[in-house]
């Protein structure tokens, strides 16, 4: 095992592994944007080091004040949470190259999987299900013939994006040339490539993932699905697992489970991974995407299966086999995760930063708050503006709901505007409880459009 550890992350993310790092007796080197000095990741870090301005490309992405970071306080291993660089396979070679082990899979596998249109290529030759649409990046002309021949709508994405970035819904074909230029200048703004790629618009999907793991030995599990459907502008924001609509379709079920680990086979996968899927109403699966990293919902896995996704990722960076075997794996109970964000629903989600002087998380049986936050604390408009996630475990799924119910309006969060009245909303709706929506109901919700 590692003897220490760099976390280049922040918030709550940071603030977990920092936990996971110092439960195992492993020294934790944080670090930290000027505007983030005060936070509580730097805080429950052994050591922090300071790698620039607020403005995220000067601080969280800057690699080489990161790397000297941890050449400078002797750290054997980086661990880069999810988001900024955890899927940078330039990054994870510079870390190969300075002697540092990178916690997550081989740069090969970040590249095969970071270019969205690749990925789909290599998953339909590993025999796993696809949206039909175009086999690569895209151009114009090539976009509007294939938009006519699989019919509209289509979704326009660009081939390098991520966590809804650069997508659009293009329903007529006079608004292709626009949707596809819109999304390159986003791509190019935002990853660096405009290319694009063009599918077929599932309409009223569920969006389901799957986690694996797998070791430098080639041995991969499972451990099920997360419902990951309720979202905003693309962006997941409450999650839960297992998924009732999956487990009530055996086929699908085991056909997501097949496809997944398929998939990290064909890739040469290690460490922790999800596969995730669009299913349409008649419990079709295809492929979207790889997310090669830690997925901010992964409690909700962990509550279900009692295994320490964070514990696994460090074992395997250091080599260790994974232990696990998928018979002995089960769902326990059910689980369901909210992402509490400073941000207004009934402003189109806007972010709202400011100061919070109150903040009272939510205990008692099966409540688990992972917070990058408290009080008091100034919630700057520099980074995403999740505050918590609220993780509420069950003996079933009514039983995790009625819990997380009373976990919201136990949750104090003052006098900052958040979203944890329409979390509560939400939990309260009969289809959220009967199960009955896809990716568009929770903006309809938002909009009172139900």
């Amino acid at each position: 095992m590692f003897q220490k550890v760099l976390i280049a992350n922040r918030g709550e993310i940071a603030c977990r592994i920092a936990t996971v790092l110092r439960a195992r007796g492993v020294r934790s080197v944080a670090v930290y944007s000027e505007a983030d000095a005060a936070a509580p990741h730097v805080r429950l870090a052994d050591e922090a080091v300071c790698v620039g301005p607020a403005p995220v490309p000067q601080s969280y992405l800057n690699q080489d004040a990161i790397l000297a970071a941890a050449q400078a306080t002797g750290a054997e291993a980086i661990h880069p949470g999810y988001g900024l660089l955890s899927e940078n396979a330039g990054f994870a070679r510079r870390c190969a190259a300075a002697g540092i082990v990178f916690i997550g899979p081989s740069p090969e596998a970040i590249d095969a999987m970071g270019d969205k249109a690749v990925a789909r290529a290599t998953a339909a030759a590993a025999g796993v299900p696809v949206v039909p649409g175009s086999g690569g990046a895209i151009s114009d002309d090539e976009a509007a013939a294939l938009a006519e021949g699989i019919g509209y709508p289509v979704l326009v994405k660009a081939a390098a994006g991520g966590g809804g970035i650069g997508m659009q819904v293009v329903t007529k074909p006079e608004k292709l040339a626009r949707s596809l230029q819109t999304c390159r200048d986003r791509g190019a703004s935002s990853f660096g490539s405009d290319a694009v790629y063009l599918e077929r618009y599932i309409e009223s999907p569920r969006h389901i993932e799957v986690q694996i793991l797998f070791d430098h030995h080639g041995h991969g599990v499972h451990l099920f699905e997360r419902e990951c459907t309720l979202q905003r502008r693309h962006q997941k924001v409450v999650e839960e697992a297992p998924s009732a609509f999956v487990q009530a379709r055996p086929d699908l079920r085991d056909g997501l489970y097949a496809s997944a680990l398929a998939l990290g086979r064909a890739i040469g996968y290690r460490g922790a991974g999800t596969v995730e899927f669009i299913v349409d109403p008649e419990g079709r699966h295809y492929f979207i995407e790889v997310n090669t990293r830690l997925q901010v919902e992964h409690p909700v896995t962990e509550a279900i299966t009692g295994v320490d996704l964070i514990g696994w990722q460090l074992d395997i960076a250091a080599g260790a086999p994974l232990t696990l075997t998928q018979d002995a794996l089960a769902i326990q109970g059910a689980a369901i995760e909210c992402r509490v964000y400073a941000e207004d629903p009934a402003k189109s989600f806007l972010p709202r930063p400011g100061t919070i002087e109150r903040f009272d998380a939510p205990t008692g049986p099966g409540v688990r708050v992972d917070a990058g936050v408290e009080a008091p604390c100034e919630v700057t408009p520099y980074y995403d503006p999740m505050l918590a996630k609220l993780v509420v475990a069950g003996a079933d799924r009514p039983e995790a709901i009625a819990r997380t119910r009373a976990a919201l309006g136990a949750f104090v969060v003052e006098p900052l505007t958040t979203n944890l009245a329409f979390l509560a909303t939400v939990m309260e709706h009969d289809d959220f409880q009967a199960g009955r929506y896809d990716t568009g109901w929770l903006e309809r919700l938002a909009k009172g459009r139900l």
